[in-house]
């Protein structure tokens, strides 16, 4: 029987002359899910992925990818994945229409056959009014939507995505993100490397929290957000005049400092009982102190971050 998983690596290993890069990672990604590898820049997430794709051997350790040996059977990894990188892959001299089609014909398909599936991938990334352009004039969204069209000519069953969103406007990120979400809708697996903790929030049902070249953390979103221990009231006056009274009396009521959020009339506290801060919320009203909103929030995969590795994310990756 095949085996549930698309990615089974152990203790992998790869130095750069003195620099560790990749230093023991495991990791165990189900078929036909997103698997979030987290972390920032310099952390080890691109190595591991030109490891498992067969681009750079291993130091030491071991991986199977698809049932096949990473080092061994190379040749049969290379045959079922696709890999889309920082930047984008395509010729930036030929229209997107020509890109397809080429890829098409590189990979097997006849003349006939890679015309039908340009035109099938265009339409399904929305690029057909602009297949005839030539792609340096594009927009980044648009490199990065051929980009990945480009990977899915032939659909593969394991997709490496590193950084897919780097660089674009938020539009454009939500474009790629709906057009990974249809991927494995279809059936692919897909190893999603990130420094955007947002970005695996949405997309990853796992996710691996790299820093250093070693794994810190492995789970759900949810279940890594429950591992700090702690979430957040936010909440919201009418005005700003009452904060200062507001915050001394949930820091009061909490046992811990209330924080002052940029907006002036909002302010949030870290909470450990739900019922302690539906109490406390209750006080502010009684007071009279005015609320416009409140909520209670799990820790942001920021949080969780910093919680995990004692710095955050964007100091790292400075």
């Amino acid at each position: 029987m095949p085996s549930t998983l698309a990615i089974e690596a152990s203790g992998l290993v790869k130095s750069f002359g003195t620099t560790r890069a990749v230093d023991g990672v495991d990791l165990a990604v189900p078929r036909g899910a997103v698997y979030g590898v987290l972390g920032p820049n310099g952390a080890g997430k691109t190595t591991v992925i030109r490891m498992l794709a067969t681009l750079l051997r291993p130091d030491a350790g071991s991986a199977r990818v698809l049932g096949h040996d990473i080092v061994a059977e190379a040749d049969a990894v290379r045959g079922l994945v696709s890999l889309t990188g920082q930047l984008a892959s395509v010729d930036d001299d030929l229209t997107g229409r020509e890109n397809l089609i080429l890829l098409g014909r590189l990979l097997g398909y006849s003349t006939r056959e890679a015309r039908e599936r340009a035109d099938e991938l265009l339409a399904a990334f929305g690029l057909r009014e602009a297949a005839g352009r030539l792609v340096k004039n594009y927009s980044g969204g648009m490199r990065r939507r051929l980009d990945v069209a480009a990977s899915i000519v032939v659909t593969p069953e394991l997709m490496f995505l590193d950084e897919p969103t780097t660089g674009l406007d938020p539009r454009s990120r939500n474009e790629v993100w709906d057009i990974v979400r249809a991927l494995v809708g279809r059936g692919t697996t897909v190893l999603l490397c990130t420094q955007y903790l947002d970005e695996a929030d949405q997309l990853a049902d796992r996710i691996a929290v790299i820093d250093r070249g070693k794994v810190i953390a492995e789970g759900t979103p949810g279940r890594l957000k429950a591992s700090v221990g702690q979430g957040a009231l936010h909440v919201r006056l009418l005005g700003p005049e009452h904060r200062a009274e507001a915050a001394r009396m949930l820091s009061r009521a909490l046992d811990t400092d209330a924080q002052l959020d940029a907006d002036p009339a909002a302010l949030s506290v870290p909470v450990q009982d739900a019922e302690r801060a539906s109490e406390a919320v209750a006080e502010l009203s009684r007071a009279g102190l005015g609320l416009a909103s409140f909520s209670l929030a799990q820790p942001s995969l920021d949080e969780v971050f910093l919680a995990l590795t004692g710095h955050p994310a964007e100091e790292e990756a400075a």
